[in-house]
């Protein structure tokens, strides 16, 4: 498709955060997919930061990485999990990179001496990068999630570039406005008044909405929905509801039953259009909400007050779960918990362990007294990342005798470095953006069970960590039942362990939770999944 014949579908939110843009995007982004469409979803996010690499989970939630390397916003998970289709650097856009951008052009002095303003030089580079992707040719349909709120200072930049594309690209270019109508038990009615302020707040910056859809706790009545059109400009049948539902998953099938992604097709005028095949999905939810099994999972982590923190694993368990025709019951416990007595309390209902990825020094000994509890037990063990790290610290220290062996990362003067930094980042002082980032390969060794696992010789995961496991003790390992089952064919990097004599015990370097999708669940967490039921 040629860059001037794509459509471009942006969601604005309203009233509050958190209401569940990026679902709605993922949930219209598969309907258009599912009737034959080319879609791909963004995200504009008003932070300053660069990209949200720097950031602790508990400010906002977890790191994604895409394939290419970039570290984005958790909501391009939630994209690639509905499409199926990888996201890229270009699919998150932040304020920080965008005044980067202008700050370095105005420093060669690409503006010849004008004045560098918000208008035009600031919204020109979020046009830019808006339109980026669709110079690439391939899609028909651009979706663009603008994080954060109406009315937020920093998001009226954004804003401005959605009016301004608007007016210049004329019914190539639609708006869908998310917004809340609260219910109050004490009147006993739900309330437009939010989302009427919301739609005025909008207009006040120049952007007309042409679809609502109006997150709820109730049904809309036909009134409500009468109101709300007559107030904020929009058709009755424009006025879409959002009610809660059981899964994330649900919201696709109830979005093609409030019609919206024909109402889009209709306003972008888009012509030849089939039916969605919409039965795997519908297979995929049916299984969700219908298991026939259940397992409880101890996720192990130091963020787990905040489950957004852990949300591709979260998903991928979902995944898995329903691959095995069961649900996975994630049983979240704080590794700082498990350095406290008693701690073994916390595995008594489980039938599996995962140690989740991280960085730094806090709750770190309890990580390392799960991974060897579920050495010691037997139990199905599932280590990534900073998770593998932790079980590769304990067998050296409990099977191989090396008594103070650690990372470098927690004790730079441990004596059995068996977890250290990779040579060429010694010298590096900046945090950002300088670890093994983005994708790399892995060959599987035969006869193991990762090979089992996979299937193949070669395989892809992506990566975020800078520590690596140290190959000076590699002999050590292997002589006393911990194996390599994945290495970097270039670098010679271990990528994944194994235990011998156990009966599902694995640590990977990489981060298998972000490449499982829907229609394609990730094989590591279906196989571990299968094993912690029996």
């Amino acid at each position: 498709m040629s860059t001037d014949k794509t459509k471009y579908i942006f969601v604005t939110g309203g009233v509050t955060s958190s209401l569940g843009k990026g679902i709605i995007s993922a949930s219209l982004a598969m309907l258009l997919q599912a009737r034959g469409f080319s879609v791909t979803i963004q995200k504009l996010d008003p932070y300053i930061n660069v990209d949200p690499g720097t950031l602790n989970p508990y400010e906002h939630g977890e790191c994604y990485v895409t394939a290419d390397g970039a570290e984005t916003d958790l909501d391009l998970g939630h994209y690639e999990r509905f499409l199926d289709v990888p996201t890229s650097q270009g699919n998150n856009v932040t304020t920080g990179q965008v005044y980067q951008t202008v700050i370095n052009k105005e420093r060669r002095g690409d503006y010849l001496g004008k004045t560098v303003q918000v208008i035009p030089h600031i919204t020109d580079e979020i046009k830019r990068r808006i339109q980026y992707l669709a110079s690439k040719g391939i899609y028909d349909v651009i979706i663009t999630e603008i994080g954060g709120t109406v009315g937020d200072i920093e998001s009226l930049p954004y804003i401005e570039s959605l009016r301004q594309l608007k007016w210049e690209l004329g019914s190539r270019v639609m708006v869908i406005h998310l917004t809340l109508v609260p219910y109050l038990s004490a009147a006993g009615e739900l309330k437009t008044k939010p989302t009427q302020h919301s739609v005025k707040m909008l207009l006040e910056e120049g952007v007309q909405p042409d679809v609502l859809i109006l997150r709820t706790e109730r049904e809309l009545t036909k009134d409500i929905r009468k109101k709300v059109a007559l107030f904020c400009n929009v058709r009755e049948q424009e006025v879409i509801e959002s009610r809660d539902v059981s899964t994330i998953y649900e919201v696709p099938l109830k979005m093609y039953e409030e019609k919206l992604d024909q109402i889009v097709i209709d306003k972008l005028r888009i012509k030849n259009v089939k039916e969605p095949t919409l039965e795997p999905w519908k297979l995929f939810v049916n299984k969700v909400k219908n298991p026939d099994a259940f397992v409880r999972i101890a996720l192990v982590g130091k963020y787990v007050e905040l489950k957004d923190s852990y949300k591709s694993i979260s998903e991928a368990f979902v995944h898995a779960g329903a691959s095995n025709n069961a649900r996975v019951d994630l049983k979240f416990v704080h590794s700082e918990d498990l350095e406290k007595e008693g701690w073994e309390e916390y595995f008594a209902d489980v039938k599996g362990i995962l140690i989740a990825p991280g960085f730094g020094s806090r709750g770190i000994e309890g990580k390392i007294n799960a991974a060897q509890y579920a050495r010691e037990n037997n139990i199905p063990f599932l280590g990534i990342c900073l998770g593998m790290q932790c079980a590769v610290i304990e067998y050296a220290r409990n099977v191989l005798g090396l008594k103070d062996a650690d990372s470098s990362e927690m004790n730079p003067k441990t004596k059995f470095p068996v977890i250290d930094l990779m040579e060429h980042q010694k010298s590096v002082t900046n945090k950002g953006g300088t670890m093994r980032l983005g994708e790399y390969k892995c060959e599987v060794v035969e006869g193991s069970l990762m090979s089992e696992v996979y299937g193949e010789k070669f395989i892809k995961e992506r990566h975020r960590h800078r520590y690596e496991f140290n190959n000076e003790y590699m002999d050590e390992f292997v002589a006393n039942g911990m194996v390599p089952i994945g290495v970097n064919p270039d670098s010679n990097l271990v990528e994944a362990f194994e235990v011998k004599n156990h009966k599902w015990f694995i640590g990977v370097q990489f981060h298998p939770e972000y490449r499982s999708t829907v229609m394609h669940p990730h094989p590591l967490f279906v196989h571990f999944v299968k094993a912690s039921l029996k």
